[in-house]
């Protein structure tokens, strides 16, 4: 086993962003093992049955395979831009608001994306629900450049890459609407070098590859 925690991800899985935005943050060095969701790794399936990603799996043999728990291992590791501790508020509040956008929020943006040509009339009911969450996003971003004040913390990097799955499913539409605090925020990461190191395209792994290490010493396509 690796003396580095090992990562199973998918670059384009919101889930697997928000644990890889958390473990670059944290600067924990990680073996990368990228996948391909229709072909996952045995191993990946034999620690972790449920076989979503991420999977984190620690050195002591310890698995982590929630996207949120990966998270906040990673910070509790080390948290350089305490996003653990924000300006305003708490981290139990910042919790809460993850747990909104989990339970709420990501049952419509499914249902938004994957009826979006099957079934439009479905999918847009699910996209004006949505809007109510993106809404409440808006407000807190009037007067604050970050969900929680004026610096990054554990809320944004934990919600962005939903709401910009969200907003790729129908552009025009997302970017005409009146979110202009929320747009703001969103082009902001996709335009930052925090979006950047975490998406570059790796070779999908296959036993016997050399390790990719993220973040740091990574090598990708």
């Amino acid at each position: 086993m690796s003396d580095r925690p090992t990562l199973y991800s998918f670059r384009r899985c919101p889930y697997a962003m928000r644990a890889r935005l958390a473990i670059a943050s944290s600067q924990v060095e990680c073996v990368l093992r990228e996948i391909i969701l229709r072909d996952k790794p045995d191993h990946m399936l034999e620690i972790s049955p449920k076989g979503t990603v991420p999977v984190l799996e620690l050195p002591d043999g310890t698995v982590i395979d929630e996207s949120l728990d990966i998270a906040l291992w990673a910070l509790s590791e080390h948290d350089p831009e305490l996003l653990l501790a924000p300006i305003e508020g708490n981290l139990d509040e910042i919790l809460a608001l993850i747990l909104t956008m989990d339970q709420q929020f990501k049952p419509l943006l499914d249902r938004y994306k994957y009826r979006f040509h099957s079934e439009p009339e479905s999918a847009f009911t699910a996209r004006d629900d949505a809007a109510g969450f993106l809404g409440h996003l808006n407000e807190r971003l009037q007067d604050r450049a970050y969900l929680f004040g004026s610096r990054i913390s554990l809320a944004d990097i934990c919600i962005v890459p939903f709401v910009r799955q969200f907003a790729f499913v129908d552009k025009d539409w997302f970017f005409s609407q009146d979110f202009s605090d929320v747009i703001i925020w969103l082009n902001v990461f996709l335009d930052s070098e925090r979006f950047a190191q975490i998406m570059p395209k790796f070779s999908i792994w296959k036993p016997g590859d050399n390790p990719i290490l993220f973040p740091g010493n990574s090598h990708p396509n």
